[in-house]
């Protein structure tokens, strides 16, 4: 896959081959959304919590007696039965976390590079850096190119002046290629390699 590469300028800088083993495949939504819940999951706090039988703070001194009542037969108000007595099985804090193969996160990340590819929304920037952070500066450029829900992946390092630029821009984000995320490139309408990001990615994902 060919694909022309731009600058911040909007100027062209020739064209870049994609590898088709990670930009050409036809997107699969199941691998998608696998990869997806993976990492949602992983990122749930996992604190919900309820206070049981054992938690709450009552008397342990047997209501009534055990016969003649014509009721059911209680020995603690602690019982979930009774209004602030204890959850049954609440929830308890616990990691919501669950495994996935290497490989198959790997999988996950060429189909979602692959899906911004065959819908139209990969751009390839030739680098993602600037002399000043200036965010008027990329603001600007962004606009011209008509960015609006953007992630931008560069290289192994971020350029530090182009971070900072658009750190205070709704709508940009800025990721090192090791931090690139199916769920990250998913959530944004378009996504911004710069040439160092493809040639980081396509070593990462051969």
């Amino acid at each position: 896959m060919k694909l022309d590469v731009i600058k911040l300028d909007a100027g062209k800088a020739g064209s870049i081959d994609l590898d088709d083993a990670i930009f050409g495949l036809e997107p699969r939504a199941d691998i998608l959304h696998r990869v997806v819940r993976w990492q949602r999951a992983a990122a749930q706090a996992g604190t919900h919590s309820t206070l049981g039988k054992s938690d709450v703070s009552y008397s342990t001194k047997k209501i009534y007696r055990q016969k003649g009542t014509g009721g059911a037969r209680h020995g603690s108000k602690k019982a979930p039965i009774f209004r602030h007595g204890g959850t049954y099985k609440g929830p308890v804090p616990r990691s919501h976390a669950h495994d996935l193969t290497k490989k198959f996160r790997a999988l996950g990340l060429k189909h979602a590079l692959s899906s911004k590819a065959v819908s139209g929304n990969l751009v390839i920037l030739e680098s993602a850096e600037m002399v000043e952070a200036k965010t008027a500066i990329l603001a600007k450029a962004a606009k011209e190119l008509g960015w609006k829900r953007v992630l931008v992946i560069d290289g192994a390092e971020v350029n530090e002046n182009f971070a900072r630029a658009a750190r205070n821009i709704e709508g940009i984000d800025v990721l090192p290629s090791i931090g690139a995320n199916v769920y990250d490139i998913l959530k944004r309408d378009t996504l911004v390699i710069t040439k160092a990001g493809v040639e980081a990615l396509e070593a990462r994902l051969k």
